[in-house]
């Protein structure tokens, strides 16, 4: 079949390989979101999935917005039997989903109903889920409410970070929408409808949704603090300034620490939550690089009783 892939960010790039690689589809263009300051010098760069585009020497449409007229004449000049979509990044208005012949097929990072919205991975790991998924579905009106193709799931593992989990589902999941792919090219795949019992939503992360609240049980910080690991990192505040942290590990301790007290041992730097302390990982200070939390400690120079807010 004729594809156009839409996708932006790192885990579109397995897909869109793996539709490349098959033998069996043509992938004649992607759909990527615009070129966009990216790192500490703020440079403007291309999308993951547009560098990928380029090397393969694909053509690659970057419209503002997918209801674009200019872009949507470009589609159908294209003529795509089927629209491929892996963490594109935007919303598709009805016009362009009506424009590819077997529509738009998502791939999206949960097992749906479960976790709709931009988020999915995230909303796992902060609500303990033992098992998640991707699953690829054809893309309707209404947010992430299409007919299922199919499914795969992942277990959830105890230290999973968001950023651990979704490089495992981006490809498992590539292969997913691969065999999703050939079974509509031959016809023998037909979606069925999503239940409407199950359906919750993940919405996109913020970085106040970062912030850790260190007066909360120790089970709950630490799958915050995994769940926005490596983006958009988590973050407390000492001594008035802002405090990135890496994962936290909850500990036992016969005399825990207060709520957000510091206590900085010849291994370990423990921070009190409301049960159990938990364990600092890596610490950035403002303006500082990133450091082990005993190095830190021993640069800033804990003072007995100091707390993290």
């Amino acid at each position: 079949m004729r594809l156009v892939f839409a996708g932006t960010p790192e885990p579109a790039l397995p897909s869109l390989r793996a539709l490349l690689d098959s033998g069996r589809h043509e992938v004649v263009a992607v759909v990527t979101r615009p070129d966009a300051p990216a790192g500490r010098g703020r440079r403007v760069e291309r999308s993951p999935v547009a560098a990928l585009a380029d090397e393969r020497g694909i053509e690659v449409l970057t419209p503002a917005k997918a209801g674009d007229p200019a872009f949507q004449a470009r589609l159908k000049e294209l003529e795509p039997d089927l629209c491929p979509v892996v963490a594109y990044g935007a919303l598709l208005p009805e016009s362009a989903l009506a424009i590819p012949t077997h529509g738009w097929v998502n791939l999206h990072f949960s097992v749906l109903p479960a976790w709709r919205g931009a988020a999915p991975v995230q909303a796992s790991i902060r609500h303990g889920d033992d098992i998640t998924g991707a699953t690829t579905f054809r893309i309707v009106k209404e947010l992430d409410a299409g007919p299922v193709y199919g499914v795969v799931t992942e277990r959830v593992r105890e230290r999973d970070t968001a950023g651990d989990l979704l490089g495992r589902l981006a490809e498992s999941g590539a292969n997913l929408l691969l065999s999703t792919v050939d079974g509509i090219a031959d016809g023998s795949l037909r979606p069925v409808e999503q239940p409407g019992q199950g359906v919750s939503y993940a919405p996109k992360v913020t970085v106040e949704d970062a912030r850790l609240d260190f007066g909360t049980p120790a089970v709950a910080l630490d799958r915050v603090a995994r769940a926005v690991t490596p983006d958009p990192g988590a973050w407390a505040e000492f001594r008035g300034e802002r405090l990135k942290l890496g994962p936290v590990t909850p500990v036992e301790s016969e005399e825990p620490p207060a709520p957000g007290e510091i206590r900085v041992e010849r291994r370990r730097v423990l921070v009190g939550t409301a049960t159990d302390p938990v364990a600092l990982g890596d610490v950035q200070a403002q303006g500082k690089k990133r450091m082990s939390a005993n190095d830190w400690a021993r640069g800033a120079r804990i003072e007995a009783g100091e707390r993290i807010s």
